[in-house]
């Protein structure tokens, strides 16, 4: 039997097998890392290692690859045999972390090492939630996220975010942090889920701003005074800074006063701010103000005199958003036998605003100090209209500075009454939306009472050429500037002299007042070489014609020469308003009408018209004198008629 040994049989390897990849890993910047893959196949393998750009690694040549990580970068190896067969391990990434590692060990192995840890939080509801956690590990650590002791299954990364979250959603967090060598966990943070702060209100806007400013100074049978003239002028340019439509008035009439508040009132409308203030003479009677018109007699009624309340229940019949009336005038009580007569009060619309100089049965001062008069409670008002704070708390300010002020100490207390509902501010913007039908049916009629003429440009026959321009101190009270601005060589010692038809009395002419004026109109930027002021343009009735004089001298005859030329410039200002029209009107109302007897401390030493200007300092009171004229049994006993309520009327015994 012949037989044979078996030969022995080689198993051979045709592809080339990975059985060890290698790992992912995190860890510090610059952190030596060794990346290892194991391969079996025929013959010597080569292995070459590729960054993520696929471009190749120097030296990376080797089964194992040490690299300095630098940046988070991701790895691949490729295995090849003489064969020309090749094989691509998986992809690895080495996250860096440029954070601190001073706690990691010297001689770390890989374990998960926890830099950093998540932080408590109190999250509003609805917002998002966002926790982390981050640690180094060779293999790259796995991340499982719990509440409250339970896994919250989808949330393995090593930032935690929740969109949306409630109540639910609140709680103790902390993060379990593993690889092959270890597990780790994180310190528990409480997680706060907090409701939503409210809102900030939406801020308070007007649709419009309008202000009626009246300051009555030249009494025709009472104490001028002087102050009125620099506090409406002041003020109306503060008003006019915090976007207000103003419209201001000298030395009314009764009957005009209740013409222009009638135009003042009919500029109101639901959501506008509505603001009235007035210097002048004034006083109380059974809670009732009534400021007193440079035309009341003497002794006068209260049908020479305006209502203020009356005046504030016209601004809420309009349904303003805030109504505001200021009063620098005193309120000295007379005649409290007298039964008032009634206004009808209209609903708790609230946002009504009194601003009284003075508390009751008190005067209000005015202080001449050097060249500039002022009222006390004005200077100080001025000081602080401003301001963007509530109207009310803007008055407590002017209240604790009047209550400083050393001299009305004793005698003056501002006083605020007010139904403020919301906190509105005479420096809340103007918002039209809406309303803009409104505003320019107001606009045409606020600038009907403030337009000014054009200014003009004048050419003599001699070849003088003079330009004419106008400036607003108040809505009543025009200034016209006549400039040279050419003379030709024939001509010399130019004069310009400027007249009005209608002739209009400047108010402003008396000891002490023009200096103030002046120092409002002239500045080193224009200087006019003529000027004059046009003043009480409410009672015009036609237009002005404005004369210009011109005198020179003719250099070649040396003799005087005169020229004129002539502009008419219309009803300017408020005299456009026609008030006179409404003063008509006005004599067929049924008025209130009392004769009102009362003493003042006021001096009589000196009339209005020649009261010189006051030494510094020195004080006078906004309380008319009223003395009685005849010794009738009547002369002081006041008969008040309301116009609302006439079936009530009786006199007083």
């Amino acid at each position: 039997m012949t037989g044979s040994c078996p030969k022995p049989t080689h198993t051979m390897i045709t592809e080339i097998v990975i059985v060890r990849h290698p790992v992912s890993a995190c860890v510090p910047v610059n952190h030596k890392v060794t990346l290892r893959v194991r391969a079996e196949g025929t013959g010597i393998l080569s292995y070459q290692w590729f960054s993520e750009d696929e471009k190749e690694v120097p030296g990376g040549t080797q089964a194992d690859l040490t690299i300095r990580a630098s940046k988070t970068q991701r790895y691949v190896c490729r295995v090849n045999d003489l064969f020309h067969n090749y094989i691509f391990s998986e992809w690895v990434k080495v996250k860096v972390l440029d954070i601190d590692k001073s706690g990691l060990p010297v001689d770390w192995q890989g374990e998960p090492h926890i830099a950093i840890n998540p932080k408590p939080q109190a999250v509003q509801h609805g917002t998002k939630l966002s926790l982390r956690c981050a640690a180094f590990g060779i293999p790259t650590p796995h991340y499982q996220w719990y509440r409250n002791g339970q896994p919250l299954l989808d949330k393995t990364a090593d930032v935690l975010q929740i969109d949306g979250v409630t109540a639910e959603h609140g709680g103790s967090y902390l993060c379990s942090i593993s690889n092959v060598l270890e597990e780790r966990w994180t310190e528990p943070v409480d997680v706060d889920i907090v409701q939503p702060d409210l809102p900030p209100p939406a801020a308070l806007t007007a649709t419009d701003k309008i202000a009626l400013l009246i300051g009555n100074l030249n009494y025709r049978h009472h104490p001028g005074l002087m102050a009125p003239i620099m506090d409406v002028h002041e003020l109306a340019n503060l008003l006019q800074q915090l976007g207000f439509r103003v419209v201001s008035l000298l030395d009314l009439t009764r009957e005009e006063m209740m013409a222009a508040i009638d135009k003042f009132i009919q500029l109101l409308d639901r959501g506008v701010y509505g603001l009235f203030y007035y210097a002048g003479h004034g006083y109380e009677h059974a809670g009732r103000n009534y400021l007193v018109a440079v035309d009341a007699p003497q002794p006068y009624q209260t049908k020479n005199c305006v209502c203020v309340q009356r005046v504030m229940h016209q601004m809420q019949e309009r349904q303003t958003a805030m109504s505001v009336i200021l009063l620098d005038t005193c309120r000295k009580w007379y005649n409290q036998g007298c039964i008032p007569s009634v206004i009808k009060p209209l609903g708790p619309n609230g946002n009504t605003v009194y601003g009284y100089a003075t508390c009751e049965d008190a005067e209000a001062y005015e202080v001449q100090d050097g060249g500039k008069s002022t009222g006390i409670f004005t200077k100080y008002l001025n000081k602080h209209i401003l301001q963007a704070d509530k109207v009310t708390h803007v008055l407590e300010r002017v209240s604790e500075d009047v209550g400083k002020d050393r001299l009305v100490s004793g005698k003056q207390a501002v006083e605020i009454k007010h139904t403020m509902k919301e906190p509105r501010s005479l420096t809340d913007k103007v918002r039209t939306t809406g309303h803009t039908r409104e505003l320019h049916l107001r606009d045409v009629c606020w600038r009907q009472a403030n337009e000014l003429p054009r200014k003009k440009h004048l050419t003599f026959l001699c070849g003088v050429e003079v330009e004419v321009s106008f400036s607003a101190l108040f809505s009543n009270v025009l200034v016209a500037f006549a400039t040279i601005k050419t003379t030709p060589d024939h001509t010399q010692d130019c004069t310009v002299i400027l007249s009005s038809n209608p002739a209009m009395e400047d108010i402003f002419s008396r000891s002490g007042r023009s200096e103030e004026m002046d120092s409002l109109l002239f500045n080193e930027t224009h200087n006019p070489d003529c000027t004059l002021r046009l003043c009480s343009l409410q009672k015009l009735k036609e237009s002005v014609v404005v004369k210009v004089d011109l005198h020179y001298t003719h250099k070649d005859s040396n003799l005087r020469h005169t020229e004129s030329l002539q502009v008419d410039i219309g009803k300017p200002l408020v005299a456009s308003c026609k008030l006179y029209r409404e003063n008509r009107a006005g004599k067929d109302r049924k008025t209130d009408g009392a004769k009102v007897q009362c003493m003042s401390q006021i001096s009589r030493s000196k009339s209005p018209q020649h009261q010189a200007l006051a030494a510094p300092h020195r004080h006078f009171t906004r309380k008319a004198e009223c003395a009685a004229k005849t010794a009738t049994a009547r002369s002081n006993e006041p008969e008040e008629n309301d116009e609302t309520e006439l079936q009530d009327f009786r006199p007083c015994e």
